[in-house]
């Protein structure tokens, strides 16, 4: 049966950029995601409640930048800017170089894919119904503008014994297009019964592609002259080659007309 690729890399360096932008050397590259790595585990702990979508790093110059891209930027702040200081000196430590933050607002947080996946998994653990929460979400981003969602969730649903996958889909959700523009987001539901997986994909239009050809004009193909037609208004049919025999109803047509000469 046919798997699905990751939507995000399917599309990078076509219409998607990398969450990590900066460059290494091969004796630098290994150390140097680890300190990433370490630095999103610490923030989506630290931003639980945060409604964080997602998380851009660059390393200008011995320097690191992060922009954190939240639908509540009052959270992360803190009153006077205090959380954001701690979290400055709590990363320079992580990344051993001087750290900025920047905050971006998230305008439409119903329609951004991996905060629609948070919302439903912290809806399961509240033991709110997984068909109620998913057509929900669902309902608010075709409100919003989104051209088509899906939504699955894969796990010991309602408590039952036999883990199972359901899924629910509205609009068009286009994975195999290129220019389309699919948000794609994940996320666990801890429960009383086990851990609940959620994916979402959501579909918000086409966008043009980075690296396009150039579209090349062809000239259209000639039109060949028709050939004569015959007298009953019907096309000529094709003429027999010197010395082949001609068709059967022609040599049956030809005694008859010696039988009317000898009469």
């Amino acid at each position: 049966m046919g798997q699905k690729i990751h939507p995000t890399g399917f599309r990078l360096a076509v219409t998607r950029n990398w969450a990590s932008r900066w460059y290494a050397t091969n004796g630098n590259f290994a150390s140097m995601l680890n300190e990433d790595l370490k630095a999103r585990a610490f923030l989506k702990k630290k931003l639980k409640n945060a409604s964080v979508g997602r998380i851009v790093i660059e390393r200008p110059a011995k320097n690191a930048r992060f922009t954190v891209y939240s639908s509540r930027p009052g959270v992360v702040i803190g009153k006077k800017g205090e959380d954001i200081e701690v979290l400055k000196s709590a990363l320079t430590k992580i990344m051993g170089v001087p750290v900025h933050v920047n905050i971006e607002e998230i305008r439409k947080p119903e329609i951004d894919a991996q905060l629609i996946a948070d919302s439903i998994s912290q809806q399961l653990e509240k033991r709110i119904m997984f068909r109620r929460a998913m057509k929900r979400a669902m309902q608010n981003a075709m409100r919003l503008g989104a051209q088509g969602i899906k939504i699955m969730s894969s796990g010991r649903l309602n408590g039952i014994e036999i883990a199972r996958t359901e899924w629910y889909r509205e609009g068009r959700v286009p994975l195999h297009t290129l220019k389309a523009d699919i948000d794609y987001g994940t996320s666990e539901a801890s429960t009383t019964y086990g851990i609940i997986g959620v994916k979402v994909w959501v579909y918000k239009g086409d966008r043009s592609a980075t690296g396009e050809a150039p579209v090349i004009d062809t000239p259209a193909e000639e039109k060949k002259p028709r050939g004569p037609r015959r007298d009953d208004g019907k096309p000529a049919g094709r003429r027999p080659a010197p010395g082949a025999k001609a068709p059967a109803a022609r040599r049956a047509a030809k005694p008859a007309a010696a039988d009317k000469a000898g009469e």
